[in-house]
C-alpha cells in the first residue's frame, strides 16, 4: 500500500475513485485531506463526544483510508477512537472524541478535526464495504449489537 500525496488524491478525485463533498481546496494537505466538524461540539473534562464530518466521502474498490486526529486537539487533550475507511464506503464518518484534559474544548463547526489519509491498494478489492455504516449521513451511534 502507497500513501497518496496531494497530487495523486486529485487525480484520484478526477478519476472518481476518492469523492469529498464538499470538497476545500484549503483542506488538502500533502499527504492527506483535513475533515471538518459538522457541528459546533462543547467537550467538557472525561466527556466522550460523538461528531460527525461534514463531508461526505466515498471511495472506490483501488482506495481505503485511515483517519487521524488533529495534533492540535491532541495538544488541549482530545483523543479520538477511529475506524478504517475501506473500499466502497461512502458516508459521512463519525469520531468520538474523549476530553482527558482538565479544561472545556469547543469545536466550531467547519473547524478541521480529523485527517484522512489515503492508500492505494497493492490490487482492487474484490467488493466494496457493505457495512453497518455505509451511507450513513450525519452523527450516527453504534451499531455494534447488530449482526454483519
Amino acid at each position: 500500500m502507497t500513501v497518496l500525496s496531494d497530487k495523486e488524491i486529485l487525480q484520484h478525485i478526477e478519476q472518481g475513485e476518492i469523492e469529498i463533498t464538499p470538497f476545500e481546496p484549503a483542506c488538502l494537505n500533502p499527504a492527506g485531506y483535513d475533515l471538518r466538524s459538522a457541528i459546533e461540539l462543547t467537550i467538557n473534562p472525561s466527556q466522550s463526544r460523538l461528531v460527525a464530518s461534514l463531508e461526505k466521502v466515498q471511495l472506490g474498490l483501488s482506495v481505503m483510508a485511515y483517519l487521524y486526529l488533529r495534533s492540535s486537539l491532541t495538544r488541549e487533550g482530545v483523543i479520538g477512537g477511529f475506524a478504517v475507511v475501506d473500499p466502497g464506503f461512502s458516508g459521512q464518518l463519525t469520531f468520538n472524541f474523549h476530553n482527558l484534559g482538565e479544561n472545556i474544548v469547543r469545536v466550531e463547526k467547519g473547524e478541521p478535526i480529523v485527517q484522512i489519509v489515503f492508500h492505494k491498494l497493492g490490487s482492487m478489492a474484490n467488493r466494496g464495504y457493505a457495512g453497518k455504516y455505509q451511507k450513513s449521513v450525519g452523527i450516527v451511534e453504534s451499531k455494534r449489537a447488530q449482526p454483519c
